[in-house]
């Protein structure tokens, strides 16, 4: 691939991922609710990161830094989706209101306690 085509390619991915990035910063500033918030910020705010280290991986000439910007997209791919969840979860049991206009409260019915785990206390137990 040419210099100037990997220049053009980086250069819309980065113009990409700042758009994302500042549409996040804008959710996160215009938004009603701590869930819409974050909402933003964990959706727009990976795709902007991720488009930008897409780039670095095209313009750089070191394999590492391409490795390792890679590295990074699958690692925000991976844990960003899983820890804004723990953190909603969180937010809805320390019993963070929701916006007055949400439709509906996906978590409320869910029994107090409930967790993913055996219930009957033989965690440990060679069971």
């Amino acid at each position: 691939m040419s210099a100037a085509l990997q220049a053009w390619i980086a250069g819309a991915l980065l113009v990409a991922g700042s758009l994302f990035i500042l549409t996040a910063a804008l959710g996160v500033l215009r938004l009603p609710d701590f869930y819409t918030r974050m909402h933003a910020a964990s959706k727009a705010g990976t795709m902007g990161s991720c488009l930008m280290l897409i780039a670095l991986a095209i313009v750089t000439s070191d394999p590492a830094v391409s490795l390792r910007s890679l590295a990074g997209v699958v690692f925000f791919i991976l844990t960003v989706p899983i820890s804004s969840h723990l953190l909603a979860r969180a937010a809805h049991k320390a019993g963070y209101a929701l916006w007055p206009g949400s439709v509906r409260d996906d978590l409320s019915s869910f029994p107090e306690g409930l967790t993913t785990g055996p219930q009957d206390g033989s965690e440990g137990q060679g069971k």
